[in-house]
């Protein structure tokens, strides 16, 4: 199911369904905010307070770490709960450990290059400089290590 919601520039984006696995990593976004999804649902961030919705929290400078669940659609209910055994999903719960604060981020785009944006509306959206946009797995191989292969004459 596709999410059509308005940014800003009047852009249709929408809703992208991704797995758990591809939650995880580090997300970062050009305001220097960054999120590091790990595989037990926990996370840590840096510089949260940066975002817009930060502010909806009681200590925005302490948003630090937390757990993450993806919504899901309660059984027999209209309503969307977080459920950290879900596989996929559309939106994520951040549920940061200083204050017991909850946010909503939105995923967007499609599954091969997903955008998440933390915000408490998604019809709002989010600054330009607020999207997080999921950090590339590291280079294997010896241009990894900062070496190059011989007669490669870079």
């Amino acid at each position: 199911m596709a999410l059509t919601v308005s940014c800003g520039w009047a852009v249709a984006i929408h809703a992208a369904e991704i797995s758990a696995d591809q939650v995880e990593g580090r997300w970062t976004s050009e305001a220097d905010t960054s999120l590091t999804f790990h595989e037990d649902r926990t996370f840590t961030a840096e510089h949260f307070d940066k975002l817009p919705v930060a502010h909806d929290c009681g200590e925005p400078s302490a948003l630090s770490s937390g757990r993450w669940a993806f919504y899901v659609p309660a059984e027999g209910d209209q309503f969307n709960t977080a459920d950290e055994t879900a596989a996929r999903g559309t939106v994520l719960s951040l549920i940061f450990t200083t204050g017991d604060c909850e946010v909503r981020a939105y995923l967007f785009g499609d599954d091969g290059a997903p955008v998440m944006c933390p915000t408490g509306d998604a019809d709002v959206g989010c600054p330009g400089d607020g999207y997080l946009h999921r950090n590339q797995p590291a280079a294997s191989g010896p241009e990894a290590a900062g070496t190059r292969p011989v007669g490669s004459g870079k």
